[in-house]
């Protein structure tokens, strides 16, 4: 068995409901991570929400000022080869010494050796039990399963499959993505075998959130039959609105990408015209009601979180 299971709950012991928030393309902000770890969750962005290298150093001096030490956060970092920012990107990273990096569409081992020589945690981004394993064999500390449903780029095996076959040889912190967006669900995800939640679309929806109105209310009025799959953007499976593709004058069922074209996050992290414009969203943004403070969307799913888990003691007891 591989991976450290008292990690886990060190980690869980800052937080009011074990919960990450998904790091989203353009749509998270500073000021939405200082609202979600605030108010007790892991909150998270991408490194490549800002314009610049020079802008993540301005955003992370925000965040670590208003964090300080005691509020854990992550920062999503792309380790793809097509990224031109990695390198100098996680030069900033190293500098605040961010407590959480989380790595995605490449497992670099020489990332994970330099994060943990400045004391951080590494998480890895996964679609399937072959790639857990490879992230495992490089020494990351957590693993974030992105199953089917997920927002953003997405997986295409169930949560219980994939739960099930990491869980059979990896101790270590598990994350688990897609389609939860209540209190309930990050229960069950436990009950799965999963460590944390791992929640992105309804983030978007949140006065926090780096979203224009109508993406908010996008998201509160869409459900799954409203999700679409395509690799046409960035050449990887991701998930979009189809309200925001047909208002472009796209056809969502023509969309094919050509046989043979590579992963390219090159520009800035991905066609400008996809995730700015055409809006990404999981399939359980059904489960979202309203727009508002971040606070109170995460007080609502503490609120679920201990309803459900009081409701399954009490079946048990009967």
């Amino acid at each position: 068995m591989l991976g450290d299971p008292a990690l886990a709950k060190k980690i869980s012991a800052k937080l009011r409901i074990p919960v990450f928030a998904g790091p989203m393309f353009i749509g998270s902000s500073p000021r939405l991570v200082i609202a979600q770890s605030k108010a007790g969750i892991v909150g998270s962005m991408p490194a490549l929400n800002a314009r610049s290298t020079a802008a993540l150093d301005e955003d992370l001096a925000q965040i670590s000022e208003a964090l300080g030490s005691d509020q854990p956060y992550a920062i999503n970092l792309v380790a793809h080869r097509t990224n031109a920012r990695l390198e100098p990107d996680f030069a900033i990273l190293e500098k605040y010494k961010v407590p959480i990096v989380v790595l995605a569409l490449s497992a670099r081992p020489e990332l994970v050796q330099a994060i943990h020589a400045y004391g951080g945690l590494v998480f890895n981004d996964i679609i399937s039990d072959y790639h857990a394993r490879k992230c495992a064999e490089i020494g990351v500390d957590g693993i974030v399963a992105v199953a089917a449903g997920a927002g953003g780029h997405t997986g295409n095996i169930s949560p219980f499959a994939l739960t099930q076959e990491i869980r059979e040889w990896w101790q270590g912190p598990l994350a688990l993505s897609g389609c939860i967006a209540t209190g309930r669900q990050v229960l069950a995800a436990q009950a799965m075998g999963a460590d944390f939640g791992y929640i992105g679309s309804p983030f978007l929806a949140m006065e926090e959130a780096n979203t224009a109105e109508e993406q908010k209310q996008m998201i509160v009025a869409c459900s799954s039959k409203d999700i679409v799959v395509t690799n046409c953007f960035t050449g990887v499976n991701a998930t979009f609105m189809r309200p925001s593709i047909e208002a472009h004058g796209l056809d969502p069922e023509a969309m094919k990408r050509p046989e043979g074209m590579a992963i390219d996050i090159s520009g800035g992290g991905a066609d400008a015209r996809a995730w700015r414009d055409i809006w990404s969203a999981g399939q359980g943004i059904g489960a979202v009601k309203r727009s508002g403070p971040a606070a109170g969307y995460i007080d609502q799913l503490v609120s679920e979180y201990q309803a459900a888990r009081a409701t399954l003691c009490g079946s048990a007891s009967d």
